[in-house]
């Protein structure tokens, strides 16, 4: 059942489907829910498990959280029940949303619902996985560096990354505070609009939401609209066989419709990577020191002393991904390295903004891979810069903060989901949703 259709339902219907859909959640093999709280009498939305709702246990899928429970509602919640949406079950990330695989997790992996014995992608992976394995009407989920966009290709669903500011991130569990962005995950565009209008909006408790009116995309979506696109011809050579065709079939797509394509590079691609882990790693380490065994979650037993009860509390609490984050963002913002690596990483942050803004000084969008490959097996990507590598398509955009919607183009001969963005300027989502609509409506992609 589609979002749309599940707002026209009745009380007593929408019970019945909450009961249904937490039935089924528990007899998946899939390990994407991680809790299966319910609150409100509407329709059941999947909430990641870094969204705070009052009174649920609400983890990162962190060890160290065990037994917090929220004392409050995020912002995207209140929305939520204010709409007549009704926040139920957590679903499972990579800790801390650090990960591209959810293999981080304190619960364990989720499994793709294509081939179970592939990653779903992270950190939204338990999100994307069952909203694609029928589990989940809709999901929020945050990202960070790609963590919306990246699950919903592996999982062949819509993801939608906002423009930095425009959802609240009050009640979500900071990673990188300058990057972070709440955004949903459906079946399809339209529902991805719906959803998106709901939780959209200023609010006055996050200092970063923007004061920029919302118009409702869902009423003025209109996939008859033409667009300029660019597509970046540098970037598609680092992909696999699967994406270059994916792409091809997605430009000649758009070209039948009516759009206009254009041929751009992108020149500073080769930074993206270090520049963002510099950046997410240094405010990473920043806000998870608070963390530390007095103020929330888990505490340590047997501790001497207030240095011993950190040391323990965050040795045992925090992962072995966590942990290595943690150290580089100290490392980067250490006296004598800020200069030569935080510094320098914002400076080139501003250098991959200028060369966005030359291209939507032509074009009115982007499409791009979002990875460089299909789903990949479990346990396949142990090399830490391996995984950070595979994030090469989506991290430019949040170090820019512009909006991007990743929807699927087709499946592989593996039937493996293949999906790409459209990536659109700031604060600036309806072309985006205009031209997604166009293009899911041409490929016609079926799950």
């Amino acid at each position: 059942m589609k979002l749309r259709e599940a707002l026209t339902k009745s009380d007593d219907e929408l019970a019945t489907l909450r009961d249904e859909i937490l039935e089924k959640a528990k007899q998946s093999d899939l390990n994407a829910y991680v809790g299966f709280e319910s609150c409100g009498s509407g329709v059941p939305i999947l909430l990641k498990d870094n969204i705070q709702v009052k009174d649920w246990s609400v983890t990162s899928g962190s060890k160290i959280l065990q037994g917090y429970i929220a004392p409050y509602n995020a912002t995207v919640v209140e929305k939520l029940l204010a709409s007549g949406l009704a926040p139920t079950g957590r679903a499972n990330m990579d800790e801390f949303a650090m990960g591209s695989t959810t293999e981080s997790s304190f619960y364990g992996a989720t499994k793709n619902p294509h081939d179970t014995s592939r990653v779903p992608g992270g950190s939204s992976g338990g999100s994307a996985a069952a909203v694609a394995g029928g589990i989940a009407i809709a999901a929020l989920g945050s990202d960070t560096g790609g963590s919306i966009r990246q699950p919903a290709a592996y999982c062949g669903v819509v993801g939608f990354k906002p423009t930095y500011g425009k959802v609240s991130r009050y009640g979500l569990a900071a990673y990188a505070s300058s990057l972070d962005q709440i955004g949903p995950i459906t079946q399809d565009v339209e529902d991805a609009a719906v959803l998106y209008d709901i939780i959209a909006g200023h609010d006055s408790k996050d200092s970063t939401s923007a004061e920029v009116e919302h118009i409702s995309i869902a009423k003025n979506l209109d996939a008859d609209k033409k667009y300029t696109i660019a597509v970046i011809d540098n970037y598609i050579k680092e992909a696999s066989e699967d994406v270059q065709k994916a792409y091809e079939v997605a430009i000649k797509a758009l070209e039948d419709a009516g759009h206009t394509i254009v041929h751009k590079e992108l020149a500073n691609t080769k930074y993206d990577i270090a520049t963002y882990y510099i950046i997410a790693t240094a405010e990473a380490a920043t806000n998870l020191a608070r963390f530390d065994g007095v103020r929330y979650g888990r505490r340590a037993d047997d501790v001497k002393n207030t240095a011993d009860l950190f040391f323990k509390t965050r040795s045992e609490g925090f992962g072995e991904e966590v942990k290595r984050r943690i150290l580089l963002g100290n490392f980067v913002l250490s006296s004598g390295y800020y200069d030569a690596y935080y510094l320098k990483a914002q400076k080139v942050r501003h250098l991959i903004r200028d060369e966005f803004n030359k291209i939507f000084d032509e074009a009115d969008l982007i499409l791009s891979p979002i990875a460089p490959s299909v789903a990949p097996k479990l346990g396949s990507m142990e090399d830490p810069l391996e995984m950070y590598k595979s994030d090469m398509y989506t991290i430019a955009i949040n170090l820019v903060g512009l909006p991007a919607l990743s929807l699927p183009i087709m499946k592989n001969s593996e039937n493996l989901p293949v999906g790409l963005q459209l990536i659109g300027k700031a604060f600036s989502e309806q072309p985006i949703f205009n031209a997604a609509l166009s293009l899911e409506r041409a490929v016609n992609y079926t799950n």
